[in-house]
């Protein structure tokens, strides 16, 4: 199954261009979310070195990000390099649970390896395995309770897209998986009925 990055941007730009003013946009080494400005008019989900699990995990970032974060550059975070003391570690690997878990759904979806990323190369001994778990566990957590709403479009769309679930793996056309994903966006978005 070929996993090329025009697919990719032209499902997330497809989705959330028009419902929220936000495209996909390859970078370069250092991935980067960055809001509309004067010489900009959308938002930029940004994806290091046109890497496809680097566009599935910024991705992940942006669904969980609220409305406020969306506003403001990488979301208002910080982000230290490779380095890290085990405090600093600890830290950074208790906020990348939730975007991992969704990515690896992300990566189902569509039949793409995914990998656990503990971003780390300094020497401090890392528990990659137990990440991986926790990992695992929220991404079962998110199946069990139902993902952020955005997420939930891109991982139907990326399924219809890519055929997960079908038989042969026969992905739907481009323009079938955004009516599938936004048809997910529009019944989570949708008011509750009023009570009787």
């Amino acid at each position: 199954m070929s996993h090329r990055l025009e697919d990719v941007i032209a499902l997330f730009d497809g989705l959330f261009l028009p419902a929220c003013n936000t495209r996909l946009v390859r970078g370069g080494d250092e991935p980067l979310y960055l809001p509309a400005d004067a010489e900009t008019p959308w938002h930029r989900v940004i994806f290091a070195r046109g890497f496809y699990a680097s566009a599935l995990h910024e991705i992940s970032h942006w669904c969980i990000a609220g409305a406020r974060r969306r506003e403001l550059e990488d979301y208002g975070y910080w982000y230290l390099p490779d380095g890290r003391d085990a405090d600093q570690q600890r830290d950074f690997e208790a906020v990348e649970v939730a975007p991992q878990a969704l990515e690896s759904l992300f990566a189902a979806a569509c039949g793409h390896r995914f990998q656990v990323s503990v971003d780390n190369l300094g020497e401090v001994e890392v528990d990659r395995e137990g990440f991986a778990e926790r990992v695992a566990a929220r991404a079962a957590r998110y199946e069990r309770e139902g993902l952020p709403a955005r997420a939930e479009a891109f991982r139907t769309a990326l399924a219809v897209f890519y055929g997960q679930g079908r038989e042969r793996g026969e992905g739907a056309p481009l323009e079938a998986a955004l009516v599938a994903g936004r048809a997910c966006l529009e019944r989570r978005e949708a008011p509750a009925a009023e009570p009787a």
